[in-house]
C-alpha cells in the first residue's frame, strides 16, 4: 500500500503519518521541511521574503526529494504529504499573493505580469505532479481543517490560503480519480478509522503507536531558518 496523508497546514499530517507508520509497519516517507531547505537554497531569507522564482525552486526541491524517497520504498509507504501538496500551495499563491500573510489585503492582490507568468509555470508544474500522484499513490487519507492555524513565525499563510489549498487538493484528487477518505477527530479516532477503512493489521495498540509518534515528533528540530544559518 502506498498511502498519502493529505491536508493543508496545521491539520496534523506529520504526527498522524508517524503514528500510522508505527501502527501499520509501513515505512514513513517525507521531504525536508522548508526550515531545512531555506538555509541551503536561499540563505538569509525567510519563506515570506522569497520571490516567485525562489518559491518555484523550493517546490521543485521538495518534490524531487519526495520522488527519490518514494522510489526507495517499492514495497509501500505512508507519505507525509504528496507530490500534489507543494504544487497546490504554489498555485494558490497566484490567487492570494506570493506571501499571503495576515497583513496582506487578499481582496486587492495585484495580478502583475510576474504573477501571471508564475501562474503559467505552476500550471505546467502541475502536469508532472499530477502524473506522479496518479502513478504512485494507491489512496489518500484527507485530514480536514478542524482547528485554527497555529502561528509558527515561519509560514506566511492564513485561513483563506488553507481553505483554498484544501479545496484545490480535493478537486485534483477527484479529477485524477484517486480514492481518498476524509478522516477527522482525535489522533486515536483517526487511527481507528484508518484501520477500519484499509483493513490494516496493527503491529501494536493505537495508544502505543501514538506514544511512539509523539516521542518521534518531539525530536523534530523547529529552529527557524535564519537561526540555522547563524548556528
Amino acid at each position: 500500500m502506498k498511502l498519502a496523508i493529505a491536508g493543508t497546514y496545521s491539520v496534523g499530517k506529520t504526527l498522524t503519518t508517524m503514528a500510522v507508520s508505527h501502527l501499520t509497519g509501513l515505512p514513513r516517507s517525507a521531504a525536508k521541511t522548508m526550515r531545512e531547505l531555506l538555509p541551503v537554497s536561499v540563505p538569509g531569507k525567510t519563506l515570506e521574503e522569497c520571490t516567485a522564482a525562489e518559491v518555484i525552486m523550493l517546490i521543485m526541491r521538495r518534490n524531487q526529494e519526495r520522488a527519490v524517497n518514494e522510489s526507495h520504498l517499492p514495497g509501500g509507504f505512508v507519505s507525509d504529504g504528496s507530490s500534489l501538496h507543494e504544487w497546490a500551495y504554489g498555485t494558490v499563491r497566484v490567487l492570494v499573493g506570493i506571501n499571503p500573510n495576515e497583513s496582506v489585503d487578499l481582496e486587492t492582490i495585484e495580478l502583475t505580469d510576474e504573477i501571471r507568468f508564475y501562474g503559467q509555470v505552476l500550471e505546467q508544474m502541475g502536469i508532472p505532479a499530477k502524473q506522479h500522484a496518479k502513478a504512485t499513490y494507491d489512496s489518500f487519507v484527507h485530514l480536514p481543517i478542524e482547528f485554527p492555524l497555529v502561528p509558527d513565525g515561519h509560514r506566511p499563510v492564513n485561513e483563506r490560503f488553507r481553505s483554498l489549498a484544501d479545496e484545490l487538493m480535493l478537486r485534483t484528487l477527484d479529477e485524477l480519480e484517486i480514492p481518498y477518505h476524509t478522516v477527522g477527530g482525535t489522533v486515536h479516532e483517526r487511527l481507528q478509522k484508518i484501520l477500519d477503512i484499509y483493513g490494516f493489521s496493527p503491529r501494536m495498540s493505537i495508544d502505543e503507536a501514538i506514544a511512539r509518534a509523539e516521542a518521534e515528533y518531539a525530536l523534530i528540530d523547529t529552529t527557524g531558518e535564519l537561526e540555522r544559518v547563524s548556528a
